[in-house]
């Protein structure tokens, strides 16, 4: 079938799907027009990649950074047994910080996140916005609602193979580790996405993602650059370590039968406390300043849920890879297993990788 017709039929199928679940669903009709009116100017303006690489009025920058991509891509699929089809051959400029902006919400004493089920990616723990002003809207209709809310850019965009997804000008940003990690990860969401389950889905992409750029590395001969990549997962881990051990102080208040205020007041100081040891971290991280940013802003339950759901489970993928002889595809397919559990015997499984369980 001609590549434009197979566009057409999909683009036709996604917005009648879209259309059958408008009176179905918690969400507006404006929200899922703002989606597909997002998505459908993206795939308009993707141009492919081969043709920007052999243009001589393409930027010299932006053809370094493409042709990077086209051979992690080759790596990908050659190396990683990631998925070998069209997405990322072609690349759109959208002028633009985010490509979209994800609000993710939680009641005012619980660490359990709000959902919101679409068609195709299932029940999520975010509702992503192309528009940031459309995020910040919804983010305080939740707020007057008395959630805890949190709003962050995503720099990347997937369709789950739905589509042929371009690299985008927001996923460019920073050197050639962040895209290249960027592309694993987005690639590796094509190999295996389970419904309804964002944690299980982001902690194997990232998974995915940082053994991806180890490989990638040591087999350029970079060998240096992988103890750098180790030592900033270093500095990730402790910074992960401290809202795990915020998260079970949290747990544990909100499990007591308390006043409201003294709740709020409790809650406030397990927050200041928080600070003031990643205060500490930074001094021994030689005053490694990354995660300042984070701390400026308000912190709250959704603040760390939009954390763990990236980061949870990746030591239990860590300990599957292991299971598997540090085999890729033999990995996939444990993982594949696993995924395919009701998911409480999959947290059990996901749990059982844990020193401590």
């Amino acid at each position: 079938m001609p590549k434009q017709r197979r566009y057409l039929k999909r683009t036709i199928a996604l917005i009648l799907v879209i259309a059958g679940v408008w009176f179905a669903s918690a969400c507006s009709v404006g929200y899922y027009s703002q989606a597909v009116g997002g998505h459908l100017k993206l795939m308009a303006a993707r141009q492919p990649i081969e043709r920007l690489l052999k243009a001589e009025d393409t930027d010299e920058e932006l053809r370094a950074k493409l042709q990077t991509l086209v051979d992690a891509k080759a790596f990908a699929i050659e190396r990683l047994s990631l998925p070998n089809n069209d997405s990322y051959k072609s690349y759109a400029e959208t002028g633009k910080r985010y490509i979209t902006w994800n609000v993710v919400a939680s009641e005012e004493f619980s660490l359990s996140a709000q959902t919101w089920c679409f068609p195709v990616a299932g029940c999520v723990s975010y509702r992503g916005y192309f528009a940031q002003e459309d995020a910040e809207a919804f983010a305080q209709e939740l707020r007057d609602q008395n959630f805890d809310v949190s709003i962050g850019g995503a720099t990347a965009y997937s369709t789950l193979g739905w589509f042929d997804d371009p690299v985008l000008d927001t996923m460019l940003r920073g050197g050639d580790i962040r895209y290249v990690g960027i592309l694993f990860h987005e690639l590796a969401h094509q190999l295996l996405y389970v419904k309804d389950d964002s944690s299980f889905n982001e902690a194997f992409a990232s998974f995915v993602e940082q053994e991806g750029v180890r490989i990638w590395l040591e087999e350029r001969g970079q060998s240096d650059r992988i103890a750098l990549y180790d030592a900033y997962l270093a500095r990730s881990d402790d910074f992960n370590a401290l809202l795990k051990r915020t998260r079970a102080e949290l747990v544990k208040l909100y499990e007591l039968t308390l006043p409201e205020e003294q709740m709020r007041e409790r809650k406030a100081a397990i927050f200041t406390s928080m600070r003031a040891h990643y205060e500490e971290l930074k001094a021994s991280w030689n005053g490694y300043k990354g995660y300042d940013g984070w701390f400026k802003r308000e912190l709250n339950n959704a603040r760390l849920i939009s954390v763990s759901t990236y980061q949870r489970f990746i030591p239990a993928f860590a300990g599957m890879y292991l299971e598997a002889g540090e085999d890729l595809p033999e990995f996939y397919k444990l993982a594949k297993s696993i995924s395919e559990l009701p998911i409480s015997e999959r947290r059990e499984r996901l749990n059982s990788y844990f020193p401590d369980s």
